[in-house]
Parts: C-alpha cells; sequence; structure tokens
C-alpha cells in the first residue's frame, strides 16, 4: 500500500537505496514491489540518452511509470519507485494518486555533489553512463523536492556517506494513517464519448491482431499491425488473458486517461509489462 519515491541527479545513489530498502522491509515480512525507470527504458527498447533528449519519449516512460506505480499501490505491500523522478508536477501526481487509493507515501531525496556524481558515471560503461550533454541537462532540469510541499513531506534527504533513517521510514509508512482523499485527488469522471470509442477501438484491433497471430501458430515476438516499434511476444500470452488484461487497462485509463494517441503503445506495453 505504501509508496517510497526515490529523486536525485543521475548517479546520487538511488538504486543503491532502493535495495536497502528492499532488503530492510523484506527483514520486516513485508512484500516489495520495485519499479524501476532504467528498467521500463530497457522494455521499451530506447536508448537511455535518447529518452531525455525526445520530450514525446520521456513522456511515454513517465506514463508507463506512473501506471506500473498506481496498480500496486492499491494492495497491501510496499512499492518503491526508483528513477530520477526529477518533475514536481509528476510527484504530485503520483501524490494524488497514493491519496486517492487511500495510501501513505514518503519522498527520500538522494543528495549528492555534483562533481563527484560526474565522476561516478564517467566511471561506468559506456552502455551505462550518460552523455555530457544529457547530465548536464537532467542537472539543470532538476527540481529538487521541497518538504513543505504536502506532495514531498515526509522528506528524507540522504548523502551517500550517511545512515538512512529506516526506522523512521517504517514508522512513517506504517504506523500513521494515509491522507483522506478529497476533491484535488480524486479523478473526474471521463465524459469524451471520442475517448472511449477510441479506447475501446484500439485495444480491440490489437488484441484481434494478437489472436490472429496465435492462431497461425507464430511463436516469439510479432509485430503488432501499423506499430513498427511495437512487438509482444505471443507465445507468452493466451486469449483469457487478453481480455482478462484489456479489461484492467480500459478500467485505469477511463480514470486516468492518456493522451488518445497513446492508447495503443501503452497498451501494448501494459502487455508486455504484466505478462513478463
Amino acid at each position: 500500500m505504501p509508496l517510497i519515491i526515490l529523486t536525485g541527479i543521475p548517479c546520487s545513489g538511488k538504486t543503491t537505496r532502493c535495495e536497502e530498502l528492499k532488503n530492510f522491509f523484506l527483514e520486516k515480512n513485508k512484500e516489495v514491489i520495485i519499479v524501476s525507470e532504467a528498467e521500463q527504458i530497457a522494455r521499451s527498447g530506447f536508448e537511455k540518452n535518447l529518452i531525455y533528449l525526445d520530450s514525446n519519449k520521456e513522456k511515454h516512460i513517465r506514463g508507463l511509470l506512473k501506471s506500473e506505480v498506481l496498480r500496486y499501490v492499491t494492495s497491501t505491500n510496499l512499492v518503491i519507485l526508483d528513477g530520477l523522478n526529477y518533475i514536481k508536477g509528476f510527484r504530485y501526481e503520483l501524490y494524488c494518486g497514493t491519496k486517492s487509493n487511500k495510501a501513505t507515501q514518503c519522498t527520500i531525496h538522494a543528495e549528492i555533489n555534483r562533481q563527484e556524481s560526474w565522476k561516478i558515471n564517467d566511471s561506468r560503461n559506456e552502455t551505462e553512463k550518460y552523455t555530457k550533454e544529457v547530465y548536464d541537462a537532467l542537472v539543470l532540469r532538476y527540481e529538487e523536492p521541497d518538504g513543505n510541499n504536502r506532495w514531498d513531506a515526509p522528506l528524507f534527504m540522504i548523502f551517500p556517506d550517511q545512515e538512512l533513517d529506516k526506522d523512521k521510514i517504517y514508522s512513517t509508512l506504517f504506523d500513521k494513517e494515509a491522507p483522506k482523499p478529497n476533491k484535488s485527488t480524486q479523478n473526474a469522471p471521463l465524459s469524451s464519448t471520442n475517448f472511449l470509442y477510441d479506447l475501446d477501438q484500439s485495444t480491440k484491433k490489437i488484441v484481434a491482431s494478437i489472436i490472429k497471430a496465435k492462431k497461425q501458430n507464430l511463436v516469439g515476438k510479432v509485430q503488432i499491425p501499423e506499430f513498427e516499434n511495437l512487438y509482444i511476444d505471443v507465445s507468452k500470452v493466451s486469449i483469457p488473458d487478453l481480455s482478462r488484461l484489456r479489461r484492467q487497462y480500459i478500467s485505469y485509463s477511463k480514470l486516468n486517461p492518456p493522451n488518445s494517441q497513446e492508447i495503443s503503445s501503452l497498451f501494448v506495453q501494459y502487455l508486455n509489462t504484466s505478462l513478463t
């Protein structure tokens, strides 16, 4: 149910803290689910540096992360979002989502000296490091969390050489009541009949193409018609799975409407993520 949002500039130790928190909460007999920005980028087939130079691709990844997080905060587990999460508006959206689901939340800001951060980045493998252009852009764009903002609070700041107060984080998440939903955090009813029609037709078309591929006894990754970069492993999905996942995606999209042009790509990504 609770959510921990990790945030910080590149190479500030977010993933290290994520693993530290995971081990701590597992010892407390809590189920832990990690939603990783790096893993989501890899699954999407995008190159990391190109993501942050293309606002549409970056927005697409944020939409997938938000969808993945809110899919899990409705159950009785702990979700840790490991990523840059540098946009305060995105953190606010997550706050609204957890609040509407009556879940507690906290933010952990991994802080680090910029020169030290760049040295760590520069020592990484070529496939893992940020280019100087992208690194500088991300540092410039970074919107530091503020504990006075309700969507960033409670806020914990941690430097690489400091010990994380995990007991206090545990108390914050599990010993306090979640904030009550209000009009600002509840989703307004969806009224666009065009959107509902597009949502129904787009998902139905993709499901039909996958069923057709299965009937042709195709195996492995199959391209979704009309989308050059969208593939799904048809051997991993059954027809009942498709129907169930389509219903789930439609229900979620009615409450959290995506851009109409992204319905199909987000649905395919949702299928791949769910099947994985």
